[in-house]
């Protein structure tokens, strides 16, 4: 049974009754990740993809403090377009909930409500990770706990091109996490291809995915699992090309002082700016590519369940 405080829509609702595959969406890329209107376009978009390979999509967000699975026009245009949604973590959930807030969850509160909710699969853009510089700051995302306890398949393009990308790796074989990149040896970094960190696993078809994930549940391995899928080649920014821009945005942030779970919204914006707008091309492009992705392992999890 879904949990009693969570809203769920009909469709998602009904999609869960009847054992129908269900991809969950975080909201923080709506709220936090792009800039107005491009981010509800965007959503929308994604949302149709995932229909229209044949899952229901689930957009999860908090309104007036209540945790929403699945959200209408109107939810979107909100999180879109609102100055004054609140960033949600794991540890932010039980606040935004009390104060009946509105809140735009983050990797790690979309899958703990996704879970909650029966749902096995979450198309995100890409993963939160251990910071540059963390031996210092101690700055690691909640993303990463809650992938090892957890039990839903992450698709993404990887890891944030603005993180420590063989820390992250590190750090997710240390929690036990499946880290599974798609129809490539090499583990890509969100805006590229390309990493230079070789692929823990490898997997070539949705059908591979849904094995190892019913394998691990089964086997009562609880966590999630990093499912990595490079972003088009048409699409990518070179990782020589993208190191330049990231660099400028992390020293205009530390001039600025900013820390914490600010960093990260800033750090987007700012390699927009400084890219002209090609990262967030590019950004739309693979989540788009993810949300195509998610819809087919989402498939064949629920047709072998």
């Amino acid at each position: 049974m879904t949990h009693p405080m969570l809203r769920l829509t009909d469709e998602v609702h009904d999609a869960l009754a009847d054992g129908r595959p269900v991809v969950a969406l975080e909201s923080t890329i709506i709220s936090h990740g792009m800039p107005y209107p491009e981010n509800v376009a965007m959503a929308n978009e994604v949302e149709q993809i995932i229909r229209d390979n044949g899952a229901v999509p689930a957009t999860i967000a908090i309104l007036d403090g209540v945790p929403r699975v699945g959200l209408d026009a109107d939810g979107l245009e909100l999180l879109g377009s609102d100055d004054n949604i609140t960033k949600v973590s794991v540890r932010d959930l039980p606040y935004v909930v009390a104060q009946g807030l509105h809140g735009a969850t983050t990797v790690a509160s979309t899958m703990r409500l996704a879970a909650l909710a029966g749902i096995r699969v979450f198309v995100t853009g890409g993963l939160g990770g251990v910071h540059r510089g963390a031996e210092q700051s101690m700055d690691v995302s909640a993303d990463l706990t809650e992938l090892g306890t957890t039990d839903v398949a992450v698709v993404s393009a990887g890891v944030k091109s603005i993180l420590d990308i063989g820390l992250t790796l590190e750090k997710l074989e240390t929690l036990g996490v499946p880290v599974v990149a798609y129809g490539t040896d090499e583990f890509p970094s969100f805006f590229s291809r390309s990493s230079g960190f070789a692929a823990p696993m490898r997997l070539d078809t949705p059908a591979e995915v849904a094995g190892l994930m019913r394998a691990k549940w089964d086997l009562g391995i609880h966590g999630g699992v990093v499912l990595a899928n490079p972003i088009p080649a048409a699409d990518e920014i070179p990782a020589a090309e993208i190191d330049g821009v990231i660099s400028q945005a992390l020293h205009d942030m530390e001039g600025e002082g900013i820390h914490g779970k600010d960093a990260t919204p800033y750090l987007l914006n700012r390699i927009v700016e400084i890219s002209q707008g090609a990262s967030l091309t590019a950004n739309i492009a693979l989540v788009r590519n993810n949300a195509v992705l998610g819809a087919a392992v989402a498939r064949e999890y629920a047709a072998a369940r």
